[in-house]
């Protein structure tokens, strides 16, 4: 379904601009199963878990010595994420262990992104809220453990809560505000970064798209083609901040587990 009026134009009395909002994000159920609605963000989700499991299967299932171009494919985005983000953070040693969540995290929120620009799908998944909500809770899962069964439960809340005897007066202050930005502020933030640019950059892409048509009449012409230009700048700039908030939200996963397993946060 279409964000806006196909048959409005500049010029046509009674027919003005329909600015995008809220309302673009909001789709009607394709399907209901048992009270429970599915809709095209959940499709979307669901085809980005078929396309990451198909790709890495098809790359790595009768893996060779001497690699084809897919799996050559496969192995640089394994190892950009192994050796560019894990093995930076955590060590070698130390991080081999997370790196199937780590590269599964990367190339699943890389492609809910990339949905904004393909033809037909046209919306980035993560604009959804709820998507990078439950992504960011498995990290913060994880990091919790890690944090408590490392340290054991009284050098754990050492860890999120900051504590320092040295610090004198100001403990119980800095306790708190550690204590809120490790347990509440962190998770917050490491989803809401993903779901504000990706909401941010569909809604002036729809912006410029719709101008472009509601434009196209008249004098408007001249401003439609500046509008349409538009389009296609802010269209290749998602497609540079799809990646970036790919590579952001797993360089904080990363980091989030090596604090966890560090001797002091």
């Amino acid at each position: 379904m279409l964000a806006f009026n196909t048959e409005c134009h500049l010029l046509i009395p009674g027919c003005g601009f329909e600015a995008p909002g809220l309302h673009s994000f909001v789709f009607e159920p394709l399907f209901t199963i048992g009270g429970y609605e599915f809709n095209k963000p959940m499709l979307l989700a669901l085809l980005s878990t078929v396309v990451v499991v198909w790709f890495f299967w098809a790359a790595f299932g009768r893996a060779k010595v001497v690699p084809g171009k897919l799996q050559m494919v496969g192995e640089a985005g394994y190892d950009f994420v192994r050796r560019g983000l894990v093995y930076d953070a955590l060590g070698k040693k130390e991080g081999e262990k997370y790196v199937p969540l780590m590269v599964s995290l990367f190339f699943f929120v890389w492609i809910m992104n990339l949905w904004s620009i393909i033809p037909v799908m046209a919306f980035p998944v993560t604009s959804i809220i709820a998507f990078p909500v439950g992504l960011a809770a498995i990290v913060y899962i994880l990091w919790v453990y890690l944090t408590f069964k490392k340290h054991g439960f009284i050098g754990g809340l050492k860890n999120v809560t900051g504590y320092d005897k040295s610090l004198g007066w100001v403990l119980p202050l800095i306790v708190v505000i550690e204590f809120l930005s490790n347990m509440i502020i962190r998770p917050f933030t490491h989803a809401v970064r993903l779901f504000a640019n990706m909401f941010a950059g569909h809604l002036l892409i729809l912006m410029f798209t719709i101008a472009s048509w509601y434009l196209l009449n008249g004098i408007g012409v001249v401003y439609a083609g500046a509008s349409f230009l538009m389009t296609l700048a802010m269209t290749a700039f998602e497609l540079f901040i799809q990646a970036v908030q790919a590579y952001v939200f797993v360089l904080l996963a990363c980091n989030y587990v090596q604090g966890a397993l560090a001797e002091h946060h």
